[in-house]
């Protein structure tokens, strides 16, 4: 690495940006924690008293926070302030004015019934991009529905497919899966708002429902459905367009996964298992042929990876250049060597909580990285500097405001 590039590090992408989280709960306030890890100074505006829900989503800590808001609040200042109040709403527009982005999260014509909806906040900072995440989007017939990351997975088509084919729909992984792809959708619609920025100086608002990313990951479902009429059904842990693409168990009761995506792995495998006749011109040497003796195929991995330990089944793979890997229990990712060199886990030792392991920053950036700095702020412990610093108001104000209960 040369000078300039060890210098480059300790710039961050997003220095300079600054961004109001007037948002709850997950999807919108992890859009804003992805920017804060980047550089952006991330203002987290919570309600006087009570603070973000997310703080008693999950597991307790000693300091009164869930795991779930020290991680998810990382590297943000919190002020608090009661946007329903016309002192409160008049403080945001002010905080606006010194904005780049505004990220919220309530229902379609909550912000705008307190006079700081979009129309209402552009007239303060013609430049201000603003991401908005809601369980439906703002337009449509359901918009003024509430909607949570579970509503999402069904509404988007995910959880019909989750499960096993005699069992009802189930919960794909966790139901708050959408609120993190919402989040990242919402960062990403940010960033190319910036950039639309840059060539125009205007700004924009970013809409994204909370089904929509689901809707958006589910690869050719739509066209096979215009196309064919053909409604996938649950499979379980198989895939409609591969085979064997599944998850298979192992002897010491542990689970792999191994992922036949062509034709081609399919004989490297055959030829790892001691079946090489049934690849190539054999019975299962095409996906179509695989397809209509799922079953067989099936039991035939199974029957190998039963006679050998996840370890062993998955070093044989890996030789083969077969697609393999374990089907990972937390308890197997914290003692993993490739989550350990990539440091994939960091242990942050938070003031108010001890010792925390949270998920690193993802992505990498060889020459600007992001950062933990810090897990998340007690309520309100950033009044005094945005309020004062940033907004010029004496002590007098603060503790007038704070008596009305707007701060």
């Amino acid at each position: 690495m040369s000078d300039s590039q060890a210098d480059d590090r300790s710039i961050k992408p997003l220095q300079g940006i600054r961004v109001l989280d007037v948002a709850s709960f997950l999807a919108g306030p992890f859009a804003a924690t992805q920017l804060a890890e980047f550089g952006a100074e991330v203002i987290k505006v919570e309600m006087p008293g009570i603070g973000d829900n997310l703080r008693r989503f999950g597991t307790p800590t000693d300091c009164g926070d869930s795991l779930v808001w020290l991680s998810e609040a990382r590297n943000k200042k919190s002020i608090t302030l009661d946007l329903r109040t016309p002192d409160g709403a008049d403080i945001l527009k002010q905080l606006v004015a010194h904005a780049d982005i505004l990220i919220e999260n309530f229902q379609p014509g909550t912000l705008e019934g307190w006079g700081v909806g979009w129309e209402d906040l552009r007239r303060h900072n013609g430049k201000l991009i603003m991401v908005r995440i809601t369980g439906y989007g703002q337009t449509g017939p359901y918009k003024g529905r509430p909607g949570f990351g579970r509503i999402g997975n069904a509404f988007g088509g995910l959880s019909f497919l989750a499960g096993d084919p005699d069992r009802p729909p189930s919960t794909p992984g966790s139901p708050t899966i959408p609120d993190y792809l919402a989040g990242v959708y919402g960062a990403f619609g940010a960033m190319m708002a910036l950039r639309a920025r840059e060539m125009t100086g205007e700004g924009q608002f970013i809409d994204i429902g909370l089904y929509e990313p689901i809707f958006r990951f589910l690869d050719e479902l739509p066209g096979a459905y215009h196309k064919t009429g053909f409604i996938r059904q649950r499979m379980g842990p198989a895939m409609k367009n591969a085979v064997p693409h599944s998850h298979y168990p192992t002897k010491d009761d542990r689970w792999i996964a191994i992922a036949c995506t062509s034709d081609k792995i399919f004989e490297r495998l055959a030829e790892l298992i001691g079946r090489p006749e049934v690849a190539g011109d054999g019975i299962y040497g095409t996906y179509p042929k695989r397809d209509k003796r799922r079953d067989e195929v099936d039991r035939m991995v199974t029957d190998w990876t039963s006679a050998l330990t996840r370890d062993e089944a998955l070093q044989r793979c890996a030789e083969a250049q077969v697609p393999c890997g374990m089907v990972a229990a937390i308890d197997e990712i914290f003692e993993d060597a490739q989550y350990q060199s990539r440091e994939n886990i960091v242990m942050f030792d938070d003031p108010r909580a001890g010792e925390v392991a949270v998920q690193n920053v993802v992505p990498r950036m060889s020459g600007t990285p992001g950062a933990i700095e810090s897990l998340g702020p007690a309520v309100g412990a950033h009044n005094g500097e945005v309020y004062g610093d940033l907004l010029g108001m004496s002590a007098a104000q603060l503790q007038d405001l704070a008596a009305k209960k707007v701060i």
